[in-house]
């Protein structure tokens, strides 16, 4: 069976085709600046083929007929026609509290996932184009399947996704926690337990999506009982540009002070905090070190800031799970930031956490990074979201 996995965004469209008799990834590319102008269409197969093409997509569904055409190349492509892909799989962010696991992409529950834009207003709506684009392209004979980010945080329960506001905002506007990353999370901790040599109900473990989007969860018996995201991917620690959980009262007191809108609060506390907003260097994680290495304070401080939240945010859920089997580190800075794991593991020293300083500096895949006689064993695990979305893409569709 070949998948097609998508990742559609309101200007962008990633893809990714899998080989599912062995997993394999047979090419994949995305599709940038859809609609503003400039766009391009990247590609590669699993031979190491590239190619790149500059070529105007006014819409989804123009994006969509460019990834036909590098699938079916007859120079870097890997199939002949379109009707050899089996189904679509789309990453779909936001399914609220009426996706509970990955479905079946109907009518009804395109409109469910249209209806639920409020709550994620740069995501569904993007989703929504990719879906009917792919309809479009595909035609109504190829099934597709929505697997959703907060899914895998609906085990949660109320003490935990409720906030502490007059409770008909829940009920009218389903202001609660709904956790986001839930793909990344659910594909580490199972692999995190097989590491473990344990089945995965048998354990209560530790995930931490580090990137510039972040989250941590805390897993016990493979359902998630709190995770650090809330009702939007705003909530929780610092990131790259996101302020991460603060007093509520910074938010109107800044308001008042420079007579922002809504929207201009908005825009400061997800595009202009996080690293970006504390060291005024950058977003990105490499220009903060480079920054920090030459004695650049703030930088320094937006690390030390950062290495703490995440550090306390784990502890609380070693108190939430009632201890811990595994922490995990996974996606870009949990995998690739050497750094940040030596000092998140060092604040957790205070449960039984030692770092082996040699493991951790040569991580070039799944590995083990602490030490022997640490009470709790910690390791990266590289993250694949796609993969977890061919999966269940592959069981619905069985199943039909």
């Amino acid at each position: 069976m070949k998948i097609l996995v998508i990742n559609a965004g309101s200007s962008s469209l990633k893809y990714q085709l899998f080989d599912m008799t062995d997993e394999s990834v047979l090419c994949k590319g995305n599709c940038e600046r859809i609609g503003v102008g400039d766009s391009f269409i990247g590609y590669k197969n699993a031979k190491g083929q590239e190619k790149k093409v500059e070529v105007e997509m006014n819409d989804h569904t123009e994006a969509f007929m460019q990834v036909k055409k590098m699938l079916t190349d007859s120079e870097v492509g890997v199939i002949s026609d379109l009707s050899e892909i089996d189904a679509v799989g789309h990453r779909v962010v936001q399914g609220g509290a009426v996706f509970h696991q990955s479905s079946l992409v109907t009518p009804a529950t395109l409109e469910q996932i249209d209806a639920l834009s409020p709550l994620a207003p740069l995501h569904n709506p993007g989703a929504v184009q990719g879906i009917k684009a792919a309809q479009s392209v595909f035609g109504e004979h190829t099934p597709m399947v929505s697997v959703f980010d907060t899914a895998f945080h609906a085990t949660m329960p109320e003490k935990a996704y409720m906030y502490a506001v007059p409770y008909e905002y829940y009920e009218k506007y389903g202001v609660r926690r709904y956790g986001f990353h839930g793909t990344s999370h659910r594909y580490v901790s199972g692999q995190l337990a097989e590491l473990l040599g344990k089945d995965i109900k048998d354990t209560k473990l530790i995930t931490c999506h580090i990137g510039n989007g972040s989250s941590i969860t805390a897993i016990d018996g493979g359902e998630v009982i709190d995770t650090s995201m809330g009702l939007t991917p705003l909530d929780g620690f610092m990131m790259g540009t996101r302020s991460g959980s603060l007093d509520p009262s910074v938010v109107t007191y800044i308001m008042e002070k420079e007579d922002l809108s809504a929207k201009e609060m908005d825009s400061i506390l997800n595009k202009k905090s996080g690293l970006l907003g504390i060291s005024g260097v950058s977003s990105d994680d490499r220009d903060v070190s480079a920054a920090e290495a030459a004695g650049n304070e703030r930088a320094a401080l937006a690390h030390q800031m950062l290495y703490y939240q995440i550090a306390k945010t784990v502890g609380s859920y070693f108190v939430a799970l009632g201890g811990c089997d595994g922490i995990c580190f996974t996606a870009g800075l949990g995998e690739h930031q050497s750094g940040l794991r030596k000092a998140v593991m060092d604040y957790l020293n205070a449960i039984g956490v030692k770092c082996d300083d040699e493991r951790n500096d040569n991580v070039h895949d799944t590995a083990l990074i602490s030490a022997d006689d640490s009470k709790i064993p910690v390791y990266v695990i590289p993250t694949n979201e796609e993969l977890v979305i061919a999966r269940d893409t592959k069981s619905i569709v069985e199943a039909m």
